[in-house]
């Protein structure tokens, strides 16, 4: 499995860390479509000390929010491409581009996620409208998909970046 993006390359991309990044690399990447994430999940995550004690399973919400990340990571790759391409080396600062996941649509949870689980992120570009991007979404532990569904993202106004 080749490793497209580090987890230090991604943190030039994301202004998330520790706790709260979920990404530990890229394995495909189409900037602007589509791209693999994966992210290791550890019983030394700390959501896990309540949920829940008895038996660790990874919140949903926070499957959700490495899908958004993932979709960040596509999303910035492309606003940085289409700068080059377009001669605008003043503007490829991606810790700039910040965007909002505004919502979730469809989402199905089909099998716990547990310590130990590496989880694959896909994330697929579908229809724009002004700011808004469709997003499909789904995560796989090995070959069983766990969480499908659509989230909406929506670049920042003043953020000049695609969504």
């Amino acid at each position: 499995m080749k490793t497209l993006m580090t987890a230090d390359d991604i943190r030039k991309l994301l202004p998330h860390r520790w706790p709260f990044l979920l990404l530990d690399r890229i394995i495909e990447l189409k900037p602007g479509s589509s791209g693999t994430g994966l992210k290791n999940v550890t019983v030394s995550e700390p959501y896990f000390e309540g949920h829940f004690p008895t038996e660790s399973i990874m919140p949903g919400v926070l499957i959700i929010e490495a899908l958004a990340q993932m979709t960040a990571v596509v999303a910035s790759t492309g606003a940085i491409e289409a700068a080059k391409q377009a001669g605008n080396t003043d503007d490829l600062d991606a810790a700039g581009r910040i965007g909002y996941l505004v919502a979730i649509r469809d989402m199905k949870f089909m099998k716990p996620v547990v310590p130990g689980d590496q989880l694959e992120l896909k994330v697929s570009f579908g229809r724009a409208v002004g700011i808004l991007t469709m997003v499909k979404v789904a995560a796989y532990v090995g070959k069983d998909k766990v969480v499908e569904g659509t989230i909406s993202v929506s670049q920042r106004p003043d953020s000049g970046a695609e969504a």
